[in-house]
């Protein structure tokens, strides 16, 4: 069975959110051999930049917050705010090189375990037909090119898409093409998980 994943999958497993135990469930999957994961080049750049601006946020943050419990301990009556609150203010720093450490082993795994779509040519053309004609974005065209011209070249097997990002995805054109490759399109990792272990075991 072919499962595609993209950028919100890998972020799912490197900030451990709330599905991060499915994720992990469909990654040990992947690991015996049961299913094969396929991940569109594109989202791997992606988890890069919501890093990133997640660390330069959390940075300013600390400084800004720094700042203001200096002045606020100039005063009598918050004198021992400081040092009350030194542990909320190193976590910010903290969870910056903890969550960049817990993606580079997410997207080494990922490399390891995955088949990477590369982007060519081809998906960049695709991509900018879906752009007009799904009224999708650049970005999610792109990944949604990715798994078409991957579905295109597969053999028949069952197969699913999962991606957070039902807002965009969840088409009735989308959904339809997808489904004449015999995959399906689910929007919860926990879903995902429980439609391939049916599939899988079947």
């Amino acid at each position: 069975m072919i499962v595609y994943i993209e950028s919100n999958f890998i972020l799912e497993l490197a900030f451990v959110r709330e599905e991060y135990e499915s994720c992990i469930q469909i990654i040990n999957l992947a690991k015996s051999n049961q299913v094969d994961l396929v991940l569109p080049a594109y989202s791997i750049s992606e988890p890069y930049e919501a890093q990133v601006r997640r660390s330069k946020r959390r940075v300013a943050l600390h400084a800004q917050l720094i700042q203001e419990i200096k002045e606020l301990s100039r005063s009598k009556p918050y004198s021992g705010f400081m040092k009350d609150s030194q542990e909320i203010t190193d976590l910010l720093i903290r969870s910056v090189e903890e969550e960049r450490k817990r993606l580079e082993i997410t997207l080494n795994d990922m490399l390891t375990l995955a088949e990477i779509i590369p982007i060519e040519a081809s998906i960049i053309k695709s991509a900018i037909g879906f752009q007009n004609s799904l009224n999708l974005s650049p970005q999610d065209s792109i990944v949604y090119a990715s798994v078409v011209i991957h579905l295109e070249q597969s053999a028949s097997e069952p197969k699913c898409f999962l991606t957070r990002n039902a807002k965009d995805f969840v088409n009735p054109d989308i959904i339809e093409q997808l489904a004449t490759y015999d995959c399906r399109l689910l929007t919860k990792f926990e879903h995902g998980l429980g439609y391939i272990q049916n599939q899988v075991s079947g």
